[in-house]
Parts: C-alpha cells; sequence; structure tokens
C-alpha cells in the first residue's frame, strides 16, 4: 500500500460516521448525566440549601454546635444555592460541580471533627457524582475561560 493510499484511507476511516447505536448510547449518556445534575441541583437547592437559608431549627442547632453561628449557616447554604444553580447553566456546570465538591470534603471534615463521624459517609457519596459531571463536563471550563479572556 503507497503512502498516499494509507494517508487517504485513515482520512475516510476517521471521518466515517459512527453507528447508529453508538451515537444512541452517547445521547443516553448525556441524558443521563444531566438528569443526575437537575437532582443533585435541587437536592442541593432544597434538601441541603434551604434549610439554612430559612434557618429551620436542625440547621442552626448544628451550626450552633460547631461554633459558627447564623453567619456561617448562611454562607454555607448561600454557597449551596448558588453552586445549585450553576450546575443547571452549562457553562458554569463543571465548576459548579468542583465547588459544591470542595464544599462536600470541608463537609466530610467537620462531620468527623466536630460531630464524630456520625453522618461523615453522606458527603463523601455526594463527592463521587459530583467528580464525575465536573470530568465529564470539563469543555465547559475551556468555553468558561474563553468568555472569561474576551470579557477581560
Amino acid at each position: 500500500m503507497s503512502e498516499t493510499t494509507a494517508s487517504l484511507t485513515a482520512t475516510t476511516s476517521a471521518a466515517a460516521p459512527r453507528p447508529a447505536s453508538a451515537l444512541a448510547r452517547g445521547r443516553r449518556a448525556r441524558i443521563a448525566l444531566r438528569g443526575l445534575q437537575v437532582l443533585l441541583a435541587l437536592f442541593y437547592g432544597i434538601a441541603s440549601a434551604l434549610p439554612k437559608l430559612i434557618a429551620h431549627p436542625s440547621a442552626a442547632d448544628a451550626f450552633d454546635e460547631m461554633g459558627w453561628g447564623s453567619a456561617g449557616m448562611y454562607t454555607i447554604g448561600a454557597l449551596e444555592l448558588a453552586g445549585a444553580i450553576a450546575l443547571l447553566v452549562p457553562v458554569l456546570q463543571s465548576v459548579a460541580a468542583m465547588a459544591l465538591g470542595a464544599l462536600m470534603v470541608g463537609a466530610f471534615v467537620v462531620q468527623v471533627v466536630v460531630f464524630d463521624g456520625q453522618n461523615a459517609a453522606t458527603p463523601l457519596i455526594l463527592l463521587v457524582p459530583l467528580a464525575l459531571i465536573a470530568w465529564k463536563r470539563r469543555e465547559s471550563n475551556t468555553e468558561l475561560l474563553r468568555w472569561a479572556r474576551r470579557e477581560a
């Protein structure tokens, strides 16, 4: 096979369309990942941030026990709500997952140090889908950087 024929064959095979089953799998994976993002956004917005932002007694007691008081409670609640909203914004989704992941690392440390590991598994469990989203949506970071440089 000549060099020209080999490069033509490589070009043709690289440009060949993917089989329909591969396209369907890719589409299903994107839909599943988007569904996971929506579920996590609902969890962080409603189940996690809302009790802090309305100063529910369970949240207030926990933050008082930590010694952070209402300022810490409102700050963490606002960060969680911002992360929940950002998970739904395509250009922010990876950064939001990383930021919420950092919050979960902090939550794990607090659970172990302050509460003797009582609910330490919860932040670790939530860290797994956040890491998946951050990784699979990492191309949005490039888009965000491009946008930020254009604005600067």
